[in-house]
């Protein structure tokens, strides 16, 4: 059996104090990563998080060290300042997941351009400079038989052109993330990194759960699988796409909703 591991691997997971992003440093943790650092905008959030994340791993046997550091990546200076912080207590990182993100949903006519300014601040912004920062250490860490990567946390909104409750700017950043990891899949993939999107459709989380509200079963009816997204499934994908096992896979954007993404979003 072909083992999955991303063991002695040092892992930034932005946003990772909730959500998607937790999941995703909990399987690494659990999963043989030696040092994982998270960064949100608040330091209890932070905390609070780093401590899951250690008993979690603790769980399964497993001794991480994870560093907190709040940040508010939609900041250029706190940007900088999270990776100056970072750079002082690792010399290099095998995986950066460009996780952290936001929302803002209302009606055209109500909806304030600088809500849209904002978004893209952190969705599109964020993720670049964190990226462009964090690219000296995640070369120095990559090999050609297992390069560093990048995971960029996209959403099934960056390929079905789904009406997402006039949430414009948030539909506009992850289309511009995914089409950016493309771009940068080619210039860094030969410096031993590798930069992939994920694009998960539905998952219960605080950012979906106001639409999750709204929309009701329909999510669920119209999905082939007939459910939404669950903690499992993005951990599985996450942790594959770190492992050595994936090391050829460069420049994708991969659905992570079931299927809905080829039609059935339509009927909503």
């Amino acid at each position: 059996m072909v083992e999955l591991n991303v063991n002695g691997k040092v892992a930034v997971v932005t946003g990772g104090s909730r959500g998607l992003g937790l999941d995703c440093a909990e399987v690494l943790a659990v999963n043989g990563a030696s040092t994982i650092v998270i960064t949100s905008r608040k330091a209890k959030a932070c905390e609070e998080a780093k401590a899951q994340i250690e008993k979690v791993a603790a769980g399964a046997g497993k001794k991480v060290k994870v560093i907190s550091i709040p940040a508010d990546l939609s900041d250029e200076k706190d940007t900088q300042r999270f990776f100056d912080e970072t750079s002082k207590q690792v010399d290099k990182v095998d995986i950066l997941i460009a996780n952290a993100g936001a929302s803002w949903g209302s009606p055209l006519e109500q909806h304030p351009v600088s809500a849209v300014k904002k978004v893209l601040d952190l969705n599109i912004v964020g993720v670049f400079q964190s990226i462009q920062l964090f690219t000296p250490l995640l070369e120095k860490a990559g090999t050609a038989e297992d390069p560093s990567r990048v995971l960029i946390m996209s959403s099934i909104a960056s390929i079905s052109p789904v009406d997402f409750a006039g949430t414009y700017g948030y539909l506009a950043s992850k289309a511009g993330v995914t089409h950016m990891g493309k771009n940068l899949a080619l210039q860094l993939g030969p410096r031993n990194i590798t930069v992939n999107s994920l694009a998960p459709g539905f998952f219960p989380s605080k950012m979906s759960n106001g639409l999750l509200e709204v929309a009701g079963d329909v999510l669920i009816e119209t999905n082939p699988r007939k459910r939404l997204g669950k903690k499992q499934d993005i951990q599985d994908l996450v942790l594959f796409m770190c492992a050595k096992q994936s090391s050829y896979i460069n420049g994708i954007v991969i659905p992570l909703d079931g299927g809905a993404h080829l039609g059935s979003f339509s009927k909503l």
